[in-house]
């Protein structure tokens, strides 16, 4: 697989995420199934939904940086290192979701995992080519 492709495929999936945790701060999806059932009021689902929808949003434009969809604001130093974060975070995340509480975390498992290797492969692959 090759650089551009894992990059898109990481845009679908965060999309789906971002989508996801929409959907808690809508009350779609009940919060109390997630976040490892640690959250006690929709005040604390309020504040965990908007910074992972913020971080997600980040992590989409460091990707649209590193393919090359948009015009860089950080150097690709800056965005390689910050994608290294995320590869050791979704690493850690995976574990986490292993050992979670309910089942409807441990699917995500999955997920983290496949975020962890298509970043990796964003990494391993060099510049990516338009």
């Amino acid at each position: 697989m090759n650089s551009k492709t894992a990059i898109k495929i990481m845009l679908w999936i965060l999309t789906a995420v971002i989508l996801f945790h929409l959907s808690i701060i809508l009350k779609i999806i009940p919060y109390d199934i997630t976040w490892g059932g640690r959250l006690k009021n929709d005040t604390e689902m309020y504040v965990f939904e908007t910074v992972s929808i913020l971080i997600n949003l980040f992590l989409c434009f460091i990707l649209l940086i590193k393919g090359q969809y948009i015009r860089a604001f950080l150097s690709m130093k800056v965005v390689n290192i910050t994608l290294w974060i995320f590869v050791i975070i979704f690493g850690l995340n995976t574990i986490g979701n292993i050992f979670a509480k309910t089942n409807f975390e441990k699917y995500f498992t999955l997920l983290t995992l496949a975020s962890a290797i298509l970043i990796w492969i964003t990494l391993r692959k060099g510049k990516t080519q338009r």
